[in-house]
């Protein structure tokens, strides 16, 4: 775990120093606290002690935001070459591959972290659903997850960090809107398949105070899926 965190905290570090960070964290905030304090769902026009604004606009901007932040960690390394030195350092695959999400996934926590006033706010302005919050929250998360570990497979594939991003959005927008729209054309069980592999349908649910186990389920098979794909794509360059 030592090793993992290390790589983790190097990452981290790494988007720092880029001001990847910055930049993202300035935009995220920028673009949720636009869109819902003042455009569109403005709280204070529709006077209601809620934050489901915030949680429809981060579904999207992190949709966008997450693929930016995944697409170089791999592409880069496989475009300088330098992912073969760390491949030959006594780290395992799954090390790598577990130490590069969890740098993506802290810098999300972050800006989710920063958006903790937002609640305040709300909570000042009347009563609100502190169940739904934390499920909202938690339905961020888990998108999060799931997203960054699609990110990190194509990035992985790939040696160019525009590929890598375009990838990612290309496989993310099956699961955020195309599934979707395809259940609506099917009955029976091809139309209940395509509408449990929508993940807005599992993000709708959390986020609506309901935990259910085959949301879980969902998010969690493909988090380890994205995860197990890209350990797979290194131990092949191991060969």
């Amino acid at each position: 775990m030592r090793k993992v965190w290390s790589i983790s905290l190097r990452e981290l570090r790494s988007f720092f120093d880029s001001l990847i960070a910055y930049i993202m964290l300035i935009a995220f905030l920028g673009f949720s606290g636009f869109f819902t304090w003042l455009y569109g769902a403005d709280i204070f026009f529709v006077k209601q002690a809620s934050l489901g604004a915030f949680f429809n606009i981060a579904f999207w901007t992190l949709f966008f935001f997450i693929p930016a932040l995944t697409m170089r960690l791999f592409a880069e390394e496989n475009r300088s070459g330098t992912i073969e030195l760390l491949l030959t350092k006594p780290v395992t695959d799954w090390q790598v591959v577990l130490g590069k999400f969890l740098s993506t996934f802290m810098l999300v926590l972050i800006a989710l972290g920063l958006t903790i006033p937002y609640y305040i706010t709300v909570a000042n302005l009347g009563p609100v659903d502190h169940g739904a919050v934390i499920t909202g929250y938690l339905g961020l998360i888990l998108m999060s997850a799931a997203y960054i570990s699609i990110g990190i497979f194509s990035s992985s594939i790939s040696n160019n960090q525009i590929v890598g991003y375009l990838l990612a959005l290309f496989i993310g927008i099956f699961f955020q809107i195309i599934f979707a729209l395809l259940s609506s054309n099917f009955t029976g069980f091809i139309g209940e398949l395509l509408n449990y592999l929508s993940l807005s349908t599992h993000f709708d649910s959390i986020s609506r105070g309901v935990i259910d186990s085959k949301d879980l389920v969902y998010f969690i098979s493909i988090f380890f899926l994205g995860l197990i794909l890209t350990e797979g794509n290194l131990a092949k360059k191991r060969l």
